[in-house]
């Protein structure tokens, strides 16, 4: 064997430690790409001026765009645990809340109007009306959004 032959190895193993390096760290970025587009991302409680959906201590709760009452996509698999409480003997609550800008009588019969969707939707997955109670629509006084003023909320009894 000639010195020759050893600069050769010496550079045919210099070049495969090199791509085995560029490999490890292309799995490492794409891995840390991949993480970074589908990591949770905190959830607000509603869109700024969309609607959403969230249960939260068994609480589901239904926010909605300024002046609408159109449910958020993924309602029905939000109200499971509610409907499988009701098939199991217990009542339901579903509760408006509004906002304070605007007409108050307006603002009212808009949470009403939200209040009765939900129901709606409880009422096509099966649960009987004389299972709910609707409570009236009330202004939200707390100190959060106006977004999350305009929810209505369905908990179990």
């Amino acid at each position: 064997m000639s010195s020759q032959d050893d600069d050769n190895i010496g550079v045919v193993l210099g070049v495969i430690f090199g791509v085995i390096a560029l490999v490890i760290a292309l799995v490492v970025g794409i891995s840390q790409y991949s993480v970074n587009q589908f990591a949770a991302k905190p959830a607000a409680p509603a869109a700024a001026d969309g609607a959403s959906v969230k249960v939260e201590g068994g609480v589901v709760k239904f926010y909605f765009a300024s002046g609408k009452a159109d449910l958020a996509a993924g309602g029905n698999e939000a109200l499971t645990d509610i409907v499988h409480a009701v098939h199991a003997g217990k009542k339901i609550l579903i509760s408006g809340f509004h906002d304070a800008t605007g007409d108050a009588t307006a603002n009212a019969e808009l949470a009403k109007q939200r209040a009765l969707k939900v129901r709606d939707a409880l009422a096509a997955l099966g649960v009987a009306q004389d299972q709910v109670e609707l409570k009236k629509p009330e202004q939200t006084l707390a100190t959060g959004s106006d977004a999350e003023a305009r929810r209505v909320e369905v908990s179990v009894q």
